[in-house]
């Protein structure tokens, strides 16, 4: 059973930082890709950052130079530092995974966690 949890979110205040957590757990032979959506009222579900399994990153022009996704390997663990947080930046963050289960390649989702920037 495979299961993507995220943490680290709350909270914070214009201009703050917090950092995300995406513990993936299972049978997991190998995560390919792990990336960070978000999703505000009234708008779609949007990439904020993905990362693969070598370290190559892509970001959302709005992320860029405020955010940074890595992972730890070991720890089947993605993150997403996020600094200088605009009220713009409020949504639920959640964590995506292409991994290798059972033989083959699928895509999961966690429940989220809710970020909220304001004064």
């Amino acid at each position: 059973q495979v299961q993507l949890v995220e943490s680290g979110g709350g909270l914070v205040q214009p201009g703050g930082s917090l950092r995300l957590s995406c513990a993936a757990s299972g049978s997991i032979f190998s995560i390919i890709v792990m990336g960070w959506y978000r999703q505000a009222p009234g708008k779609q579900r949007e990439l904020v950052a993905i990362i693969d399994a070598g370290g190559s990153t892509n970001y959302a022009d709005s992320a860029k130079g405020r955010f940074t996704i890595s992972r730890d390997n070991a720890k089947n663990t993605a993150y997403l530092q996020m600094n200088s947080l605009k009220p713009e930046d409020t949504a639920v963050y959640y964590c995506n995974a292409d991994l290798i289960h059972a033989r083959k390649r699928d895509n999961y989702w966690g429940q989220g966690t809710q970020v909220t920037v304001s004064s």
